[in-house]
């Protein structure tokens, strides 16, 4: 059983990290592409410095694209409410930071309560 090497749209990530980022915004979706073209914010740019320095940066900016500059640090992003801390991998590339640090909690429905439906005066209380 061969292991198979990573690739994203045909390159290598060692190729990928070579590219600068309009060579990069090539390979991304229409959104993407056009984000990078435009030109990054400071505050994108910033971050992109902060981790060639340092393996671990927190951020507000949740929608800044992953690039290949930014596999196998950790960012944490704001929620809205704290900053989840993100792994960046391989296959996160092409996707915003913000995928990955969900502002919503998963919704969990208990038992109704009393008087919430018509239905619900007939179970009984035990």
């Amino acid at each position: 059983m061969s292991e198979e090497k990573f690739k994203f749209r045909g390159k290598t990530l060692e190729d990928l990290k070579n590219m600068n980022l309009n060579e990069f915004s090539e390979l991304l979706n229409a959104r993407g592409r056009r984000k990078i073209q435009r030109g990054l914010k400071e505050n994108e740019k910033k971050i992109l410095n902060d981790l060639e320095e340092k393996d671990l940066v927190r951020t507000h900016e949740r929608n800044m694209i992953v690039v290949p500059q930014m596999v196998g640090k950790t960012v944490e992003v704001y929620n809205g409410q704290r900053f989840i801390e993100v792994e960046i991998k391989k296959e996160m590339l092409g996707h915003y930071l913000g995928e990955f640090a969900k502002t919503r909690k998963r919704v969990q429905h208990s038992a109704p309560g009393l008087g919430a439906t018509r239905s619900s005066q007939h179970v009984p209380l035990k």
